[in-house]
């Protein structure tokens, strides 16, 4: 839970701790809760109070039973129960929800929880408890509507001069209410006497359909302190009792009317030139709750002098207070809902009412919240920070004999410290050291050109801009630490340099640069190689080929280009293809087998040397063979002793 205060109003923000993933088991998330102190601490009041992207807008029952807030992606409408403190039903829409009504109770329990939502591509939906019933069409794109209770129609107002009015009891349309304006943003139906106000501004009987008044709110709200670039038109409008009415525009001004006069009675500027998103009346401190994309004042509707204001970290898209309580709902441009509780405009709700207990126990040990951030320290420490300079500054609270800092800017400066004993003490031993290059064991090594850096290499350029980024890297950071003091002093609060988020952009921005360095030398790289390629493909064209002449060894056997090309088509060709000219040449023998299938014999080709190697060793063999029989039959002759011839 956090804790801000302006003007002595405190506002605790609950939905300021870190969320948990649904998938997560039961017992991660208690190890979570034991491990991490935000998780512990965090202040869970409804179950997935959040939408899977941004919430669009947020409405409350007027019984506080139920909050509907509608969102996307994908367009949904979430109902929460906040007896039971969880999501008592969820549907998915077609498209997004412009708008529901403000007078929400009406709709969901005098018509046993119908609902009506108006989209952004024209079509209004029907809801009841079961579910999605029924669907109509406007003739222009809607804006804004608003429900009459006593003659049970719908008022609807949006890109078009007309108020279209749809019957829900007859259950058609019914003539519409022509305005002067071109074009209709918001409207608002007093819930005391029924009248409907619409456009810029225009007030209608709906009993007689005919309009009773009209007020030039654009020209009202141009004062002397004002600076308006274009032409105002009406944002927000909202009714309090009989006579009271709030006018919020474009440009970033409210005005508040009696409906007895056409002149406002105060005009309260946002000064940030912002649309006002809603307007709220806060009775019991005669408060006025306006809100634009960047902040919501509180502010007194007689003088107009500020109460307090609240600033959240994601825009705003709408908000709703929860009746007759200090609680605070916004839909912003995250998944998160926030919910701020301030005591100052009542208690808690009856289903968290434990709240004003927690806060109760806050306010009596204020030490424990306001100083866990802070670091005590003294005059002496200062000193040794180097931070004396700061004394009488925001950034030093004095408390007794010491001060009280922020404990970020404790760590920073202590870190900088670290790293610069670090850097005096390396540079110290630098010295120390002997020179490297005037040694005579490695001055040899330096002297040669082979170890000498290519700037030219293709890895020396690819390289180059790593290196030289984290050179850059390395003075911008010296040059942050020198300027620390200068960033902190144009704080107002808060003695924080960047955001985190502002930092991690950098790193981004960085990593891109770097990124688009090296892209840039790999397309260079290309492009020489490219060129190249050219003059090597020029050089050869211009260069005359002469034949050249080669000798054949004494048993080898010459090869054409003829067989190599005959070879590799060969190759390419399929197995069938192979085996049919194998078999036309005479290597290849198929037969059948004894079981039916197929048997292949491959006779291998020999060539005319292996073929002349073969002849003549037949040849050497008859002849030995020859030889031996002529040698036995002189050995027969001579055991018989027959003579010789």
């Amino acid at each position: 839970m956090q804790v801000s205060s302006l003007n002595e109003v405190k506002i605790y923000s609950l939905s300021c701790g870190k969320s948990l993933p649904e998938w997560l088991s039961d017992r991660k998330k208690r190890a979570l809760q034991k491990k991490d102190v935000d998780v512990r601490r965090r202040i869970e009041l409804i179950q997935d109070f959040e939408m899977p992207t941004v919430c669009t807008t947020i409405k409350v029952s007027k019984d506080g039973q139920y909050i509907l807030a509608t969102g996307t992606y994908k367009p949904r409408v979430r109902c929460y129960d906040t007896y039971q403190l969880s999501l008592k039903f969820e549907r998915c829409l077609d498209s997004e929800v412009s708008a529901f009504p403000r007078n929400l109770s009406q709709l969901m329990f005098l018509f046993h929880f119908q609902i009506v939502f108006l989209h952004n591509d024209r079509y209004i939906e029907f809801h009841s408890q079961s579910g999605f019933y029924y669907k109509t069409r406007i003739p222009k794109f809607g804006r804004d509507f608003s429900y009459h209770y006593p003659s049970c129609d719908l008022y609807f107002v949006g890109a078009s001069s007309e108020v279209y009015r749809l019957n829900l009891e007859q259950g058609r349309y019914l003539n519409p209410l022509q305005t002067d304006a071109a074009e209709n943003n918001v409207c608002d139906i007093n819930s005391v006497h029924g009248l409907f106000a619409t456009g810029t501004v225009e007030c209608w009987d709906p009993r007689t359909r005919g309009r009773v008044g009209l007020l030039d709110c654009a020209l009202s709200s141009v004062t002397a302190d004002s600076e308006i670039n274009s032409l105002p038109t009406i944002s927000a409008l909202k009714f309090n009792g009989a006579l009271t009415m709030a006018v919020g525009t474009s440009t970033g001004q409210v005005l508040l009317y009696d409906l007895r006069s056409d002149k406002p009675l105060l005009v309260k500027d946002h000064q940030y030139g912002l649309p006002i998103k809603s307007v709220h009346f806060q009775d019991s401190l005669d408060l006025i709750l306006s809100a634009d994309s960047r902040i919501i004042k509180m502010w007194n509707k007689n003088s107009g002098k500020i109460f307090t204001s609240l600033e959240p970290e994601h825009d705003i898209n709408d908000v709703c207070l929860y009746p007759n309580s200090g609680m605070l709902l916004t839909a912003n441009e995250t998944p998160k809902m926030g919910i701020y509780y301030i005591p100052v405009l009542g208690p808690a709700p009856r289903w968290c009412s434990f709240l004003d207990n927690l806060t109760e126990e806050l306010e009596e040990n204020p030490e424990s919240t306001v100083y866990d951030d802070y670091k005590f320290v003294t005059k002496k420490d200062l000193e040794n920070l180097g931070l004396t300079h700061l004394i009488g500054s925001p950034f030093l609270r004095a408390y007794m004999h010491g001060f009280f800092m922020d404990i970020r800017l404790y760590h920073k400066v202590n870190r900088r410290r670290k790293e610069e004993k670090q850097t005096i003490y390396l540079e110290k031993e630098i010295k120390s050291l002997p020179n490297i290059l005037t040694d005579d064991r490695f001055k040899v090594m330096f002297e040669n050109p082979d170890f000498q850096v290519d700037e030219e290499s293709e890895e020396f350029r690819l390289l180059n801009p790593l290196v030289s980024k984290i050179s850059e890297k390395r003075k911008k950071k010296l040059r942050l630490l020198e300027q620390q003091e200068l960033r902190e002093q144009e704080e107002e609060e808060e003695p924080e340099g960047k955001p985190s988020d502002a930092e991690s952009s950098e790193s981004s921005d960085d990593e891109k640069d770097w990124v688009e360095e090296v892209r840039k030398q790999r397309r260079l790289l290309q492009q020489e190689e490219k060129v190249k390629r050219q003059e090597r493909l020029r050089e050869d064209q211009q260069t005359v080929l002469k034949p050249q002449f080669y000798e054949i060894k004494a048993g080898e056997e010459f090869r054409s280009f003829k067989d190599s090309a005959t070879k590799q088509k060969l190759l390419n060709k399929t197995l069938e293809d192979r085996l049919k000219l194998e078999a036309k040449n005479g290597t290849l023998s198929v037969a059948d087998t004894t079981v039916g299938s197929k048997q292949l014999t491959f006779t291998l080709k020999r060539s005319e040397q292996q073929k002349k190697q073969q002849e003549a060793e037949k040849l050497h063999r008859q002849e030995r063979k020859t030889l031996r029989r002529s040698a036995g039959h002189l050995k027969s002759r001579h055991r018989r002793g027959r003579p010789f011839h």
